[in-house]
């Protein structure tokens, strides 16, 4: 039996892979939404489909978007961020409520009736505005005719060295049989960031100025004046990641020491001179194992995206994971 799959918010496809890895032929993809432009690139050139990527989600006509079995939906995610303003469904994001996006998975599933619909957010989803929100969300699945497993699981547990807190939804239709359904246990497997690492030489331009250093440390030494836990992490190579995010601090929360052989010489225009002491950004393609990409992975927009994108996106051995339980399932 071939199950079709849509692909909804699907940024660069780190659901869709942990599901290919499992599914394999069984499954096809038949449609897929993603509204950021470099992340469409990304998405492009890995899975190389025919399928247009429709933009805008609620722009969609749910009449529109063929029949499917499986609702891969990463719903946006900063609305319930513990880092964010913790906005929900009062947050509004130029003109758009990412709060309510979850909506038009609802509206689209209700169309169609799938036998799954599987949703990832950040773990703050549970606790938001003292847990209303997420029973909203588990209430608007079951009044469509769903069952709602859901758990908070770390991708740490699951071979990849990074910290990183999700709860992933996994809904059945209510004819499906999901008595022995059970997420995935954590694996006996510990891998280290010096596992992950680019071979040297790493490129200059990863590498610190003295200047932005000690910018910030000093950034750091007023947060913590003030009590915050804001500011700069230097990471221990025999231990993992924190949480890997887009925007503000998100690469200077997982600096390293890198003390293999580089270049000193500046590539890009930077104040003062490469750091003395060996910290470095690590580099999208590092950012990449940390979510369990594969090598063969595409990387073919400027790091600034691809740091953005992989801070989005998933940890695919978590999904494929699930996805294997999901399987056991399904007829």
């Amino acid at each position: 039996m071939e199950y079709k799959i849509i692909d909804l918010f699907a940024g660069i496809g780190g659901i869709r892979l942990g599901f290919d890895r499992v599914f394999g032929e069984k499954a096809r993809t038949v449609f897929v939404s993603e509204i950021d432009s470099s992340a469409q690139k990304t998405y492009t050139a890995n899975f190389g489909d025919e399928i247009k990527i429709h933009g805008d989600i609620t722009k969609v006509n749910e009449n529109e978007v063929p029949a499917f079995d499986i609702c891969l939906a990463g719903f946006p995610c900063q609305a319930f961020s513990i880092a964010g303003r913790h906005g929900g469904f009062d947050d509004d994001y130029h003109g758009v409520c990412r709060g309510t996006l979850f909506l038009d998975v609802v509206r689209i599933c209700d169309r169609h009736k799938p036998k799954i619909i599987f949703c990832e957010n950040v773990k703050g989803l549970v606790m938001h505005d003292k847990g209303r929100t997420f029973k909203i969300i588990r209430g608007a699945f079951e009044q469509i005719g769903y069952k709602v497993h859901y758990k908070v699981l770390n991708s740490k547990d699951f071979g990849v060295p990074q910290n990183r807190e999700r709860i992933y939804l996994v809904c059945f239709r209510n004819d499906v049989d999901d008595k022995n359904f059970k997420f995935p246990e954590p694996i006996d497997k510990k891998i280290s960031l010096s596992d992950i690492l680019d071979p040297a030489p790493i490129p200059a331009k990863y590498y610190l100025s003295d200047v932005y250093l000690d910018t910030l440390r000093k950034h750091k030494a007023r947060h913590e004046k003030a009590g915050n836990g804001f500011g700069y992490e230097v990471r221990d190579l025999n231990g993992i990641a924190g949480a890997l995010v887009c925007g503000g601090m998100g690469r200077e929360r997982n600096l390293i020491v890198d003390s293999r052989e580089h270049s000193k010489i500046p590539t890009t225009h930077i104040k003062g001179k490469i750091n003395d002491e060996d910290i470095r950004k690590m580099t999208p393609r590092e950012w990449a194992r940390l979510q369990g990409f594969p090598e063969n992975f595409k990387l073919p927009v400027a790091d600034v995206h691809l740091y953005k994108q992989f801070g989005n996106s998933v940890s695919v051995n978590v999904i494929e994971a699930i996805a294997r339980e999901i399987k056991k399932i399904l007829p």
